[in-house]
């Protein structure tokens, strides 16, 4: 496999956030995306699906705890899914479930090196359905004191074990934000500017997306390093163009059998809006359930591939477009690079 030359920055003293250690963002010439197993040149991840799971634990953040659940099931169980989307093509996977809500870097791992696929993991606290997976100590803290800790994990690794996050994962509600929401969106604007790690942020609506727009660029930061993660729960496409022509990036990603349609339809209408460029595609799937006996229903990775692909090419999609949202636009996406107004 072609790999280009990269280089890794050493230690960053930032004079804004004092003492925080970190390794600095790449330059366009050395572009670079964190992976469970290491830094990889954002040329090698390929074929992506940017908005995927494969635990999840639904407790609540004050419940949750190690030994909920036995691992070499969850492995047993989610091997063949993700084995079966690389042979279909896919070369990263981009596992968005955070902390607090059964994010396991040990796991996911042992799944990209049993398999070879690159999965990327993150740091950050999720703030939606109705703060029931945020800590305690989010409350009270300030919103440098949260992003010290994310800024942590990316310097040193998650939970002593090495393994670095690759983006920083929270989420609101609708508009308008809670105090708690609002101060967990400036923590992730403060966190990427002292590591480079995008952004994505759940969010219900577009009221609620020109919100976390609006705060992420008063801590100074592009809308470059934002994702607006479900952006297809927002129907009204004047959200998305205005999203998308300041710069963040609009995820339409909850692709699956019923969906395929509505999301050809998203993709047709950003292309003839000239923002193909800005536009994620994945299916939110996956979902080994913690409590419910097997895991629950472990909904698969190949409704793009099965489906939306061929849907794409009957509505005349080229070669180079599919390559763009599939491949460009990720690794643009999740290149570590700050991005400071």
């Amino acid at each position: 496999m072609y790999r280009r030359n990269f280089i890794r920055s050493g230690l960053l003293l930032s004079a804004s956030y004092t003492l925080l250690p970190v390794l600095a963002g790449a330059t366009q010439n050395n572009a670079f995306s964190m992976t469970v197993n290491g830094a990889i040149p954002t040329g090698e991840m390929g074929f992506t699906l940017t908005h995927e799971h494969v635990l999840v634990d639904f407790i609540g953040a004050d419940k949750i705890k190690p030994g909920r659940y036995n691992a070499d099931d969850v492995f047993s169980k989610a091997l063949p899914y993700l084995k079966d989307a690389v042979a279909k093509g896919c070369k990263t996977l981009v596992e968005c479930t955070p902390c607090y809500l059964g994010r396991d870097v040990q796991l996911l791992q042992r799944l990209s090196k049993e398999t070879g696929l690159h999965i990327i993991t993150n740091t950050g606290y999720y703030g939606a359905a109705g703060e029931k997976f945020i800590p305690r100590h989010a409350y009270t803290e300030t919103a440098e004191q949260i992003a010290a800790g994310w800024i942590k994990e990316y310097a040193e690794g998650i939970d002593r074990t090495g393994i670095k996050p690759g983006f920083i994962k929270t989420g609101v509600d609708n508009y308008p934000l809670s105090a708690v929401q609002e101060k967990l969106v400036e923590a992730a604007a403060i966190t990427h500017l002292a590591t480079g790690l995008t952004v994505a942020i759940h969010t219900g609506n577009g009221d609620a997306a020109m919100e976390k727009m609006r705060i992420i660029k008063s801590k100074g930061v592009k809308p470059e390093a934002w994702i607006w993660v479900h952006a297809q729960n927002e129907k009204r496409r004047d959200y998305h163009y205005k999203a998308a022509k300041e710069g963040g990036w609009v995820s339409f990603d909850g692709v699956n059998p019923v969906s395929v349609t509505e999301h050809a339809n998203f993709l047709h209408d950003m292309k003839k809006a000239g923002l193909l460029h800005k536009v994620l595609i994945s299916h939110d799937a996956g979902w080994y359930h913690v409590g419910e006996p097997g895991g629950g229903e472990y909904r698969n990775y190949s409704t793009v591939f099965n489906e939306l692909l061929p849907a794409m090419r009957n509505a005349n999609f080229s070669d180079k477009e599919i390559e763009q949202v599939f491949v460009r636009n990720p690794a643009n996406a999740f290149a570590v690079s700050i991005k400071k107004l």
